[in-house]
């Protein structure tokens, strides 16, 4: 008979805890794609969202004491431990340098437009808007992940950080400014990029 998968997360993270394998599997299906794309926008590698998945549910049945039901949502507690997980990756890794801010060194390499495809415009103009997403300072990504890839509300972003939601607006609102000025940059150095537009930018 399959496991029942209506259950409450906490529910299912108590039988997980105790040895049901099934429960486990349930709350990791539950949770494990969220966990990633989180993990994903915040490093901009796939095989490091991979690291940070696998390692928070390790983590969330090796730690079972620090979380209790009565003080937060097991979700939080789960973003909790890859926020931390990111943290780590971007200690030792720091896959992404700072975006420059003059528009000459944003140009790409010298080669004409009809030596494109539309396709690889699209995927060069992606991987810039991922970079720029990555090159923020931590508090403006944290915000621009959670509410506008991963489309949090203000109210469970705050949540998550720990913060007011009158903090997320205005982290937000300057982390758009950011964002739109590289970006800028970009379309401006790079013209053939301007009509390609955002389909298939994010996962």
């Amino acid at each position: 008979m399959p496991f029942p998968d209506n259950r409450p997360d906490v529910e299912l993270f108590e039988l997980a805890v105790a040895g049901d394998e099934s429960a486990f599997l349930v709350l990791y299906d539950r949770m494990k794609t969220p966990v990633f794309r989180y993990a994903y926008y915040m490093t901009g590698s796939k095989s490091s969202a991979e690291e940070v998945t696998q390692e928070v549910f390790l983590t969330l049945l090796q730690k079972r004491a620090r979380f209790n039901p009565r003080q937060g949502d097991l979700g939080a507690f789960i973003f909790g431990i890859a926020r931390n997980l990111v943290r780590r990756i971007d200690r030792r890794e720091r896959p992404y340098e700072p975006l420059p801010d003059d528009a000459d060194s944003l140009a790409p390499p010298v080669r004409t437009v009809a030596e494109c495809s539309t396709d690889l415009i699209k995927n060069q103009a992606v991987e810039h808007v991922r970079s720029a997403v990555a090159s923020l300072p931590e508090h403006y990504r944290q915000v621009v992940v959670l509410c506008d890839l991963l489309e949090m509300s203000y109210a469970d972003t705050a949540t998550r950080l720990g913060c007011a939601v009158g903090t997320v607006r205005s982290r937000l609102n300057r982390a758009h400014k950011l964002l739109a000025g590289k970006l800028k940059l970009l379309r401006e150095s790079q013209p053939a990029f301007r009509n390609t537009g955002t389909e298939g930018c994010l996962i």
